[in-house]
């Protein structure tokens, strides 16, 4: 004997389609693709890790408010059982142990040329300078990459050319 429950449905906003649970105003299909295709404004970074790449930047909605994430952070979030109720929260939670502390204090650097290690982070603030340490590509003028040659300095080579084939008959044609 079976017996059947009947539940409540609801008609999603955007499809009609009859579900029984809404967000949004929208069944989970039709929220997932509203909530892709919302943009992220110019100039946002991700609110845990400072990413600005825009390409990377999705808006998630977290405890009912939408918030800037990039796609590793707020893939993070979203597999959380429970996310924490602040920013703070969801930072301390994401927050890497390899970027804490320098794990390789006091022992001897082998590599043949040792420098910074997390010079040029491109997480870095928008307006905030360029860090010392921090190598920069200076590019040479033009006039420095032109020189000249002298009529001695100049190798000439053979170049290839077409010529008749020895197997050539006397007709002039190849086998």
């Amino acid at each position: 004997m079976s017996i059947e429950v009947e539940r409540a449905t609801l008609p999603c906003q955007v499809c009609k389609a009859q579900v029984s649970e809404l967000r949004r105003g929208r069944c989970w299909a039709c929220y997932q693709k509203w909530s892709e295709a919302r943009p992220v404004g110019r100039g946002a970074a991700c609110e845990t890790c400072g990413e600005r790449r825009r390409d990377n930047l999705r808006l998630l909605e977290l405890h009912g408010r939408s918030a800037v994430m990039c796609h590793n952070c707020g893939t993070r979030v979203l597999r959380m059982d429970l996310v924490p109720e602040t920013l703070e929260g969801i930072r301390a939670r994401l927050e890497r142990e390899r970027r804490g502390a320098e794990q390789r204090e006091g022992k001897i650097d082998a590599r043949l040329f040792p420098r910074e290690r997390r010079g040029g982070d491109r997480r870095r603030e928008a307006g905030e300078a360029r860090s010392e340490n921090e190598e920069r590509l200076e590019l040479r003028s033009v006039e420095d990459l032109v020189f000249e040659l002298g009529d001695d300095e100049v190798e000439f080579v053979d170049q290839t050319m077409v010529r008749e084939s020895p197997r050539a008959g006397a007709s002039g044609k190849a086998d």
